[in-house]
């Protein structure tokens, strides 16, 4: 399965690069922009954890105010080919 989710993480300024650190130290976590206060980040489905499971221990971090999800993918590995 495929699970992508795209979030708006929104942090203490100061505590930005912290969270960034902490996000890219995550497997399936990656991030694609920041300015103090605002960090866009993709999350994936990973072999030991589901992104929504990973999405939730975002707030936890120590700085952040709020984790929006704004986009979701998802879909089913394509069906093999059938053989004869």
């Amino acid at each position: 399965m495929l699970n992508i989710c795209g979030c708006l993480v929104q942090t203490i300024a100061e505590f930005t690069p912290d969270v960034i650190a902490a996000i890219s130290a995550t497997e399936g976590g990656a991030v694609h922009a920041h300015q103090p206060g605002r960090i866009v980040v993709t999350i994936e489905d990973t072999a030991a954890r589901r992104a929504s499971d990973q999405i939730m221990d975002l707030h936890q971090i120590p700085g952040v105010i709020g984790v929006t999800l704004a986009y979701h993918h998802f879909e089913a590995p394509e069906a093999a080919p059938a053989t004869l």
